[in-house]
């Protein structure tokens, strides 16, 4: 069976198209959260910052798989914060999207946290001494001037949230047809025999991979 043939399967677009809709979303709440949290831990250090600053760099040191058991004892039924949940988020969509979001965060908020730490910190001193207010210094003078670093950030983001597997599997579960996203199903083709289909869904991720990547690296070569 050839290329073509191989993603027309419903079990080679399926995983598809749910690893683009998991990205939409968690790509959405990267450029919020990340923005937001960059800005936040840019403050004067104390004892919760240093606790976010902990909890938002975990996932770069920490196995991926510990940090999704971690999640899954947080979130499951039984689990402190799941049980305030009104529906479950554990094995669903909002499973793999979480997963995605806290694999990528870290690439996304660190980027942003350093920018703003730069030249950008100056402006936002100039600003708030002209009288503007934090929100006002923070979108109409540090982000424009952290753009690229906020760009690149996001795609960072975005590439680690594509190659995700351990956090995903924890949460979402890896279940056919509805949790299985392009990493794990290059597992489930693997373990099934189809090295063709495996080979298929490496090359459609690596493709991906390959244009964050260049986006990237154009986004470092403008900035020199």
């Amino acid at each position: 069976m050839g290329v073509l043939g191989i993603l027309s399967r419903p079990e080679t677009s399926g995983p598809l198209w749910l690893t683009l809709r998991v990205l939409a979303v968690s790509g959405t709440l990267h450029l919020a959260a990340g923005l937001l949290l960059g800005y936040y831990l840019t403050g004067r250090k104390t004892g919760v910052r240093s606790v976010v600053d902990f909890l938002v760099s975990l996932p770069l040191v920490f196995p991926p798989i510990a940090t999704g058991f971690v999640l899954l004892l947080l979130l499951g039924r039984n689990g402190v914060l799941g049980r305030l949940l009104p529906t479950g988020i554990v094995f669903s969509f909002s499973g793999v999207v979480l997963a995605s979001f806290v694999a990528g965060l870290p690439l996304m908020v660190k980027p942003v946290e350093a920018a703003l730490r730069g030249n950008a910190r100056q402006l936002g001193e100039v600003s708030r001494m002209l009288g503007k207010s934090e929100w006002q210094t923070f979108w109409l003078v540090l982000l424009p001037n952290v753009r690229r670093s906020v760009a690149s950030g996001w795609f960072l983001a975005l590439g680690r949230s594509l190659g995700e597997v351990g956090i995903t599997l924890m949460l979402g579960g890896n279940i056919i047809g509805k949790t299985n996203t392009l990493s794990l199903e290059i597992y489930n083709a693997v373990f099934s025999g189809e090295f063709d289909r495996a080979m298929v869904l490496s090359g459609i991720i690596g493709v991906f991979s390959l244009i964050l990547f260049l986006m990237v690296r154009r986004l470092s070569a403008v900035e020199e």
